[in-house]
């Protein structure tokens, strides 16, 4: 099996992944009362699927008995440039650096299933692949099998990738050799933590998603707070900060897979052409984005807080003319918009 193992990892680097490791589905015995922790404080927000598929979440075995083995991969996103920069830029949305082209759900997948495959030709066994949608505790996992560890701002961050990495796991009945798992190596660093512009972590290692501006911008239903409007700034679809300030990412890899490389109109986008987007035309221009999936409206109202928060009365007339939008959270996020430009100016 040591053998199949190595030639496992080497499939894995031609199917586009720049990481393979392996574990098994009872490697994470910390995570029932971590998770139960998360949803008791309430800081899940409105994700209620997270308490839903709480007992599959924690607990791999639950989620699929027969499983021997958890094939954690990693496929970098690594950025061109540093997206911090295109904070200044406040006439202009920031995405998420992950967002700026094809769903990676499809594309991780794909090549989930492609190695899935190779492993079922090669050795035989049943396999399950999954990436994020599935109710598979990712970064614990990742972690418990050496693939990096969960850093002070709870994302997986690793000392050959940085942490600009998709997760993806393939599940086998495959009892294959274990590896050793990954030690945290944030040490008294704590730039992600002091970076967020929400104050999101409650301590180290948690995250109060009701805080935090991925969240916000992208699962958040309906108004967001007006206290916390200020504070997004030009992220429409999104946030960066904490992955970008950590100090690993003087190892990250840059994405190999072309589509993942940003697409010039998601660079730094205008936000006076987004704002005038429709549901016809935003559908048309995220088709294949995992923007799409938070609808126009969402995006729209994320797009009118950043032009509250531009400073540039140049783009009043852009927000004055979605004050009689059809969708109400629309409404209300170019009034704030109005009249935040007007007071500042």
């Amino acid at each position: 099996m040591e053998a199949l193992a190595e030639k496992l990892r080497a499939q894995a680097r031609l199917e586009g992944f720049d990481a393979c490791r392996i574990c098994g589905p009872g490697d994470i015995p910390q995570v029932p009362e971590r998770l139960g922790e998360f949803l008791e404080k309430g800081h899940h927000g409105q994700m209620g699927w997270l308490a839903d598929r709480a007992h599959w979440r924690g607990d791999p075995s639950v989620l699929w008995p027969e499983a021997n083995s958890v094939i954690m991969l990693a496929m970098s996103y690594g950025p061109e440039s540093n997206p911090l920069e295109a904070l200044e830029q406040k006439e202009a949305g920031t995405v998420s650096v992950y967002a700026q082209n094809r769903d990676y759900h499809d594309l991780v997948k794909k090549a989930l299933k492609r190695l899935a495959r190779w492993l079922i030709a090669e050795a035989g066994g049943e396999v399950k692949v999954f990436v994020d949608t599935a109710p598979v505790a990712e970064k614990p996992l990742g972690q418990a099998a050496g693939l990096g560890w969960q850093g002070k701002h709870t994302n997986l961050l690793s000392r050959e990738l940085g942490n600009w990495f998709f997760i993806g796991s393939v599940f086998t009945t495959l009892d294959l050799p274990k590896d050793a798992p990954e030690v945290g190596h944030c040490g008294s660093c704590r730039k992600c933590l002091d970076i967020c512009p929400t104050d999101a972590f409650p301590a180290p290692y948690k995250l109060d998603a009701r805080r935090c501006i991925s969240y916000l911008t992208i699962e958040h239903h309906g108004p967001v707070d007006e206290e916390l409007r200020p504070l997004m700034g030009n992220r429409i679809y999104g946030c960066d900060d904490c992955l970008a300030i950590c100090p690993w990412n003087k190892f990250a890899v840059k994405a190999r897979e072309v589509r993942l490389k940003a697409r010039d109109d998601l660079q730094s986008p205008p936000l006076e052409e987004l704002a005038a987007l429709d549901d016809a035309s935003f559908r048309a221009k995220f088709s294949g984005s995992p923007i799409k999936r938070i609808g126009r409206n969402r995006f729209v109202r994320n797009v009118l807080y950043a032009i509250g928060n531009s400073e540039d009365m140049r783009l009043l007339p852009t927000a004055e003319a979605l004050l009689n939008d059809e969708d109400e959270t629309v409404r209300d996020a170019a009034d704030w918009a109005c009249a935040r430009l007007t007071a500042q100016n």
